[in-house]
């Protein structure tokens, strides 16, 4: 498929607007047609499922109506965004008494056209990592990097479909297409306490810490993730005065193939990548446009 609905999120308009950026980027880059859903709302991650389960069915549903009649695959950059609207499809799938509820409330019937699929799938499974790798011109071959899904991407696995829960490869696969060293460890799938950041961030920052201290000791100089909450949660509650860099997997990508509106993209970062970056001669090679 040469063509896919995106919905970009909340966060992605806000605080993790670099990953929006980046992945527009990219996309353009290899010359995939990415068409941004029109008129689409929050899909109420994290609140919604939390005070009203009806709620946040309704609201990826709505969506799920909107995208339905363009008839693309619905792009899900943000994990919690994926899991919410993955969760309202697996409702309207196999729950037949739901779907004529969640129908009734958006006022459309659902025809199952449309699948929701995670942006890391679409772009190591969909688009290709062969593809991914004729367009890379500057391999990242000095960095050490471990992947990191978070909980919300792969579970619950009956819903998501998604990788293995305890085991993902997918991330691994695509920093060795960029020619990145993939650091192999075993917390790829662990929270991250984004959902507490704000209510218990005692709690988030001593799980952050543990992340970090656990890529360290795997021999890893960074964390890369696809989920904005994560992103924006471990590098907000590292401790310490040595900070590691969390970058967006397609910010990688852009950087790999010489993206020229990539350096706008580390401005957004609370960690500066850039010393590490340069430490590793990754930003001091010209670039293309």
């Amino acid at each position: 498929m040469n063509a896919y609905t995106y919905y970009p999120g909340c966060s992605l308009e806000s605080t993790a607007s670099e990953y929006d950026a980046s992945v527009r980027a990219v996309f353009q880059a290899l010359e995939v047609e990415l068409h941004e859903l029109e008129e689409w709302n929050c899909c109420g991650a994290s609140s919604a499922h939390s005070v009203n389960p009806l709620l946040a069915l309704a609201l990826p549903a709505r969506n799920l109506a909107l995208a339905q009649p363009i008839g693309y695959d619905l792009v899900m950059p943000c994990a919690a965004c994926f899991n919410r609207h993955k969760s309202a499809d697996h409702e309207l799938r196999h729950n037949p008494e739901r779907r004529e509820e969640l129908e009734a409330i958006v006022g459309f019937t659902y025809e199952g056209n449309v699948n929701v699929r995670p942006l890391l799938e679409v772009l190591t499974l969909g688009v290709g990592l062969e593809r991914i790798r004729e367009r890379v011109v500057l391999p990242l071959e000095s960095l050490r990097a471990v992947g990191y899904y978070g909980c919300l991407l792969v579970r619950p696995p009956e819903v998501t479909q998604f990788e293995n829960p305890e085991n993902p490869r997918l991330m691994n696969q695509l920093l060795d297409t960029l020619g990145a060293e993939a650091v192999d460890w075993s917390y790829a799938t662990e929270c991250c306490g984004g959902g507490l950041s704000l209510t218990k961030s005692n709690v988030a920052a001593r799980l952050v810490d543990r992340l970090v201290e656990r890529a360290r000791e795997a021999g890893a100089e960074a964390i890369v993730t696809s989920c904005p909450l994560c992103q924006i949660n471990l590098e907000m509650r590292q401790s310490g005065q040595h900070k590691m860099p969390i970058f967006y997997f397609t910010e990688l990508m852009g950087l790999s193939f010489g993206l020229s509106e990539a350096e706008s993209w580390w401005n957004k970062h609370l960690i500066d990548p850039r010393p590490l970056l340069t430490e590793k001669n990754l930003l001091s090679q010209a670039v293309v446009g």
